[in-house]
């Protein structure tokens, strides 16, 4: 049952002692924490605790607060309506946004720094799971994510599927790519090689590996939007009021599209730490439905919850190959989805309608298997 008092005030955060985890690499991360957030509609005869619960997982720079970067589809009346369901999202293991990471007090009390392990997409949904048990809840209605949260959506249905009645996993893969590989590494050795890195340990010092995130940041938005999308509002034209056609290439006369990364950049910069960028990042590449379980598509096979996907036609992240895989190869596969967009990864955030529709067929479905047989 529910342990409604741990619950926070609808859209708002809390902060819970899950406990130890200990890593699928066999490293004990002591007393983790993690944040989450709950949305329910108070505005109904049905409690809170007493609602299918919605587990919602954010992609790697997302949080908690999902009514922010989801809007269209959480609160009442929506695709995630709050008034039917109780909806929870939780921070993640290695992440900043209150859940226990690099940032964090370490048992000495200095930051965890380089000293945090390296996790997998499986780590972070152990910790979920005992955030679950903490919290009294027993039994997942539907587990959805995108991206990162995709990744973690898969691992919950063949971690855990006894206790989840159905999964929406929505673009992404079986497991990493050696191209995702090869793009996400590159990130992080950006971080690493700025000179305020200090090998992970940078917390007591004034400055942080901004730059080197920045540009980690910049590669990594480009594979999030579609190249059609970026070439259409962009083209060739010059930033405003710079020349990027001069004698000489100078770093202050740019391309628009220079500036709009450059934006991009400032604005993960200003809310994001560069040591769970790499930790979060060093996870996807570490994602891998088959391993140690007879290969990927072995796993799938055997995976026993009744499992929908998604994904977007313009992807270069997570191409839509990758999503066709996972429909072929799914021990209980329940339905095929794509997004038409120009705005490639990032599609499922932008086109609200489509995205939308998707959850609501899902919800359907879910609710027919969730249905007591006779």
């Amino acid at each position: 049952m529910v342990h409604i008092d741990l619950l926070p005030p609808s859209g708002t955060s809390a902060i819970l002692n899950v406990g130890d985890v200990v890593t699928e690499a066999g490293v004990t991360i002591p007393d983790v924490h993690l944040s989450f957030h709950a949305f329910y509609d108070d505005a109904t005869s049905t409690p809170a605790g007493d609602r299918p619960l919605i587990l919602l997982e954010h992609a790697l720079t997302g949080d908690g607060n999902a009514a922010d970067w989801w809007s269209e589809m959480i609160g009442a009346g929506k695709p995630l309506d709050t008034s039917r369901y109780l909806v929870i999202c939780s921070n993640v293991l290695g992440g900043c946004q209150g859940s226990t990471g690099p940032s964090s007090p370490h048992p000495d009390g200095r930051a965890w720094g380089s000293r945090f392990p390296g996790i997998s997409i499986r780590d972070m949904v152990t910790a979920e799971k005992q955030l679950l048990d903490v919290l009294g809840i027993d039994r997942v209605h539907a587990v959805i994510g995108a991206s990162m949260g995709g990744a973690r959506a898969l691992e919950w249905s063949l971690m855990f599927p006894e206790i989840i009645v159905s999964a929406l996993p929505i673009a992404v893969s079986a497991r990493a790519s050696a191209w995702q590989i090869g793009m996400q590494s590159s990130q992080i050795r950006f971080i690493e090689a700025d000179p305020h890195w200090q090998g992970g340990d940078y917390y007591d010092s004034p400055d942080s590996p901004a730059e080197g995130m920045g540009q980690a940041r910049r590669i990594a938005h480009l594979t999030y939007r579609g190249e059609l999308e970026v070439d259409e509002r962009f083209g060739t034209d010059p930033q405003q009021d710079e020349n990027p056609y001069g004698p000489y290439r100078r770093s202050d006369q740019r391309f628009a599209v220079e500036s709009y990364l450059d934006r991009q950049a400032d604005k993960l910069k200003q809310r994001f730490d560069a040591g769970s960028y790499v930790v979060l990042t060093d996870a996807l590449n570490r994602h891998d439905v088959g391993r140690g379980r007879g290969g990927m598509n072995a796993a799938l096979a055997r995976s026993q919850v009744p499992t929908m996907v998604a994904g977007v036609d313009t992807d270069i992240l997570y191409p839509w190959h990758q999503q066709e895989h996972l429909s072929r190869n799914l021990g209980d596969f329940i339905g095929l989805s794509q997004i038409t967009s120009p705005t490639g990864h990032d599609g499922f955030l932008i086109e609200g309608r489509q995205m939308g529709q998707i959850l609501q067929k899902f919800l359907r479905k879910a609710e027919q298997l969730d249905q007591p047989s006779l």
